[in-house]
């Protein structure tokens, strides 16, 4: 089995998935990218890196990468490593979004197949994960973590936050609570300013600078002030499936989530607009279209 300092499995280049991969690459690992999407592969194969279509045409590495979007996804890519027969002695860590069943699930596979699982998904957006400054929610056993540290501390700040797989989509659920709730916020806030006749544009400096300020309203709210073409870099069809998750995560609970579930009536229909693949910051358009 190859070294895992040195060797990677990295399967999902997307918006978060190619700069991840990418920093991977800058730090001198060997890494495959794998994804069935031919646009996705030739962005991966520009920043230096080998790319396949599926993980069994990958070659054997000591430590698999998930960054697929939805738990369907991370079932079908458990199918197939099962599939190849490569798993036994592999570390995987699940850095998707996914929800906790899913990654409980695809850990028990996969640790019945002799591989080690550690659950850690990430926040901080495109622009941390450019930077290797993302957040990671690591859950998993020390040791398998500790394992990991050459590749994770490429990507950012790992916070331990327990030994049990599933702890960290648990924390990854409010995260994106929060994350649903504060863009859609920002998209009203805005709203409302044009409503009341003022300039978004000048009032946007006003509210970042008090007390109103959040780091979504920083990061998506210069977003929100251009057109539907502004670049991409968290779908709409991301945060329906994000808050989705947050909304079943809190059925399953009991709680009460009157907020993330307004919040998500407008993902839902800035989707049914057909804005499902432009950036999130076009839910400001659901307000617009009204």
């Amino acid at each position: 089995m190859p070294d895992t300092a040195a060797a990677v499995t990295f399967v999902g280049l997307g918006a978060i998935g190619l700069p991840m991969l990418q920093r991977l690459v800058d730090g001198g690992l060997e890494v495959t990218g794998v994804d069935p999407f031919p646009g996705a592969r030739e962005r991966a194969q520009a920043v230096g890196a080998a790319t396949v279509e599926a993980i069994g045409d990958a070659p054997t590495a000591a430590v698999v990468v998930a960054m697929v979007a939805t738990p369907d996804q991370l079932d079908t890519l458990v199918d197939q490593a099962l599939a190849a027969g490569a798993v036994r002695g592999q570390l995987w860590v699940v850095m998707s979004t996914v929800g906790p069943e899913a990654v409980v699930s695809a850990a028990a596979r996969l640790t019945d197949a002799g591989a080690a699982v550690v659950d850690a998904p990430v926040t901080g957006g495109v622009a941390r994960a450019r930077t290797g400054e993302l957040t990671i929610f690591a859950s998993g056993a020390e040791a398998a973590i500790a394992r990991l540290e050459p590749v994770l501390s490429r990507f950012g700040a790992v916070r331990i936050v327990g030994d049990a797989v599933g702890r960290g989509q648990a924390i990854k659920v409010v995260n994106q609570h929060l994350c649903s709730v504060h863009i859609v916020a920002a998209a009203e806030a805005l709203a409302l300013a044009s409503a009341l006749g003022l300039e978004p544009a000048e009032v946007l400096p006003l509210l970042e600078s008090g007390a109103a300020g959040s780091w979504m309203l920083s990061d998506r709210g210069p977003r929100m002030l251009e057109g539907t073409d502004v670049e991409v870099t968290s779908q709409i069809n991301i945060f329906v499936k994000d808050s989705g998750l947050v909304y079943d995560a809190a059925r399953a609970a009991g709680a009460e989530s009157p907020l993330l579930d307004a919040a998500r009536e407008r993902y839902l229909a800035a989707q049914a607009a057909g804005l499902g693949t432009r950036d999130d910051s076009r839910v400001i358009e659901t307000y617009r279209r009204r």
